[in-house]
C-alpha cells in the first residue's frame, strides 16, 4: 500500500507526519510524507520555532512527487491539521489529481478543529472551510465528537445520536465516518469509546480511558485506520485494530509518564495488535 499523507512535521517529539509516518511504515505502509509546516515542537507546548510552508511550496512538492510516477501507485491521500487556509486548495486539488490518476484511491482527512474542552484551536476561517470544501470531497473522515457536532450542527453525546450525526457527516460527502473520542453520559466510569459508520452498518469500541494529554495521538488514530480499512475494506477490523493499536501506544506513554508518545518504543503494539477489546455492531 501507498499513502501520500499532507501534514504538519516536528523536530522534537510526535504531532501531524512526525506522529503518523512511522505507524503506517512499521505496518508496511510506503508513505510519502509532505510538510505543511516545520515546527520545532507542536504548538500545545505554547512556544515553538520554524516555518509555515507556504501553500506554493507543498503544491510543488506534490507536483514533483507527480513528476515522478507516483499518483497512478497510490492508494490513498491522508490528511490531517492545516496551519492556513491555503493549505485546503492545495490538498483537494491534489486529491482530484491523484483520484484521475487512480480513480480506486481514497481521501481520508482528519478535520482537526479543537475539542471539547479546549474548544476550536485552528485559525477562525478553518472549520468552515474543512465543513464547507475539504469534507465533502474526502472519503473518509476522523473527527472526535466536537469536530462531527461542528461539522454537522449537531450535539452528539449519546451513542444513537452520534450514530445520527455521523449519518449527518456521510451525506455531505464521506462514505466512511470514524469518531475518535465517544463520551456519552452513560458509559462505564474509566472508559471511552471509538465508533465507525459506514455502508455496511455502525460499530464501537471501549477502552480503559487514561486520565493524560497525548498530543499527535489522534494523527497516529487516523493514520491507522485509514491504512487498515483501505487494506481490508472492513470497517470493524479497521476499528479493533486501530483501538488496540492506539491503546497500547498511550499506555506505554502514560507508564512513563512522558509528554510526548513513546512511539517507537510501542512500536510492536502497531505490528501486532493485541486485539484485546471487543467490537460491537450497533446496527
Amino acid at each position: 500500500m501507498k499513502i501520500l499523507s499532507i501534514q504538519s512535521a516536528v523536530a522534537y517529539g510526535h504531532a501531524g507526519n512526525s506522529a503518523a509516518v512511522f505507524p503506517m511504515q512499521r505496518i508496511g505502509v510506503e508513505v510519502l510524507p509532505v510538510y505543511t509546516v516545520n515546527f520545532s515542537n507542536h504548538t500545545g507546548y505554547g512556544a515553538w520555532r520554524g516555518p509555515l510552508i507556504p501553500p506554493s511550496d507543498v503544491a510543488e512538492v506534490i507536483t514533483g512527487v507527480e513528476e515522478r510516477g507516483a499518483f497512478p501507485t497510490l492508494d490513498a491521500v491522508l490528511s490531517g491539521y492545516q496551519g492556513s487556509e491555503g493549505i485546503a486548495d492545495v490538498i483537494i486539488d491534489a486529491v482530484a489529481r491523484v483520484k484521475h490518476a487512480n480513480p480506486a484511491a481514497v481521501y481520508a482527512c482528519d478535520p482537526v478543529m479543537g475539542n471539547a474542552k479546549s474548544g476550536c484551536f485552528v485559525a477562525p476561517a478553518i472549520p468552515d472551510l474543512l465543513r464547507e470544501r475539504v469534507v465533502p470531497v474526502a472519503d473518509i473522515i476522523t473527527p472526535n465528537q466536537f469536530e462531527l457536532g461542528f461539522l454537522t450542527g449537531t450535539a452528539p453525546d449519546t451513542l444513537e445520536s452520534t450514530i445520527a450525526s455521523a449519518d449527518a457527516a456521510r451525506a455531505m460527502g464521506p462514505r466512511t465516518v470514524l469518531v475518535t473520542s465517544v463520551e456519552r453520559p452513560d458509559r462505564p466510569e474509566g472508559t471511552i469509546e471509538m465508533m465507525v459508520v459506514d455502508d455496511e452498518g455502525a460499530w464501537v469500541v471501549q477502552t480503559p480511558f487514561l486520565p493524560m494529554k497525548a498530543n499527535g495521538s489522534g494523527d497516529v488514530t487516523a493514520a491507522l485506520f485509514t491504512s487498515h480499512y483501505v487494506a481490508t475494506g472492513s470497517a470493524p477490523d479497521a476499528l479493533a485494530r486501530t483501538a488496540s493499536s492506539v491503546f497500547g501506544l498511550l499506555e506505554q506513554t502514560y507508564a512513563v509518564g512522558d509528554r510526548e508518545l513513546q512511539l517507537v518504543q510501542s512500536q510492536e503494539h502497531f505490528a501486532n495488535p493485541r486485539l484485546e477489546f471487543e467490537v460491537r455492531q450497533l446496527r
